[in-house]
């Protein structure tokens, strides 16, 4: 399940820490619990790519070179997973 952040009417101080340990508290716990990774297409190569980053390309509006699917930025260059 993502993390919906929560809301808060904090009044004190110590009211508002008690509301940010409940919500990191909770993204630690979505966090630990990730078990998959989905990535959505995108039409446009990164600004600013860096090495190790993992994109979805739609192949379409952007290309890196094999069409629709999954890509790495390993040396300098998008490697079609």
């Amino acid at each position: 399940m993502p993390y919906t952040p929560g809301t808060t009417k904090a009044d004190t101080v110590e009211e508002l820490r008690d509301f940010i340990e409940r919500e990191l508290t909770q993204i630690a716990r979505e966090f630990s619990e990730t078990t998959v990774v989905e990535l959505r297409p995108i039409y446009a190569a990164p600004k600013k790519p860096r090495e190790g980053m993992i994109v979805s390309a739609d192949g379409v509006e952007w290309n890196p070179g094999s069409g629709a699917g999954s890509y790495e930025y390993r040396g300098g260059a998008w490697v079609k997973l």
